[in-house]
């Protein structure tokens, strides 16, 4: 968000930047909260609660929600189950989400979310059975992005399509790119180059991004806006 507030500064008359954004909320905690401290009781909530008192002056509308409800499916392993979870987590929590900030932002507002690229690709680097699980992740990951966007779409917000930036569905059998002296699959060469994932300890495995990363993402979200 920092990296979009610099780029689209110029493009708005006294653009202010109001970060209500919590690390590691789910879309359980921003519901009820738990994970940050609001006045409101919740990130949702503040978030409400200021789109009320600022009616008529809200620019547009980032939200980067999902993607911790599936963070603990992929370390130390995939686990398929944790997945499926997750996916009915997302399913039950989001719609509930995008309907009251689209109720309190109004329908004019630009709100724009984002899918997810697929950390668990790293994997293909440590041999024969990395790169079964990284093509096991792809299909997992799909779903999940599918929900997001059904939830938000339905709502009128717009997809960053950060997924496809970082080329996460591409069949891994393809061998485009050059990482540490090596040929790799695209996708597997932008997640060691944009997260830590492939870092050794003790910055890494970390399914965030670098700093490279989240600049390649408030490009997408960029693109996507207007």
């Amino acid at each position: 968000t920092n990296d979009l507030f610099k780029a689209e500064s110029p493009n708005f008359k006294n653009l202010h930047f109001v970060n209500l954004g919590c690390p590691g909320e789910t879309t359980t905690t921003m519901l009820e909260g738990g994970s940050c401290n609001y006045a409101a009781g919740s990130q949702l909530a503040a978030a409400v609660q200021f789109l009320h008192a600022h009616k008529g002056h809200i620019a547009f509308i980032t939200i980067d929600i999902g993607g911790d409800d599936i963070d603990t499916c992929f370390l130390p392993q995939l686990n398929q189950q944790c997945f499926e979870s997750a996916q009915a987590t997302i399913k039950a929590n989001l719609p509930k989400i995008a309907s009251q900030l689209r109720r309190a932002a109004g329908k004019k507002v630009p709100i724009v979310g984002m899918n997810y690229y697929d950390p668990y690709l790293a994997t293909w680097l440590s041999g024969t059975q990395g790169h079964q699980a990284a093509a096991a992740s792809q299909p997992l990951v799909k779903k999940v992005n599918k929900e997001i966007a059904s939830a938000l779409r339905a709502k009128a917000f717009e997809i960053a399509p950060v997924a496809s930036a970082f080329h996460t569905y591409e069949p891994l059998t393809k061998k485009k790119k050059t990482y540490h002296h090596q040929k790799v699959p695209v996708p597997v060469a932008l997640i060691c180059e944009k997260t830590w994932m492939c870092a050794p300890a003790p910055k890494g495995p970390d399914i965030h991004c670098n700093a490279s990363g989240y600049l390649k993402i408030a490009k997408v979200f960029e693109k996507e806006k207007l």
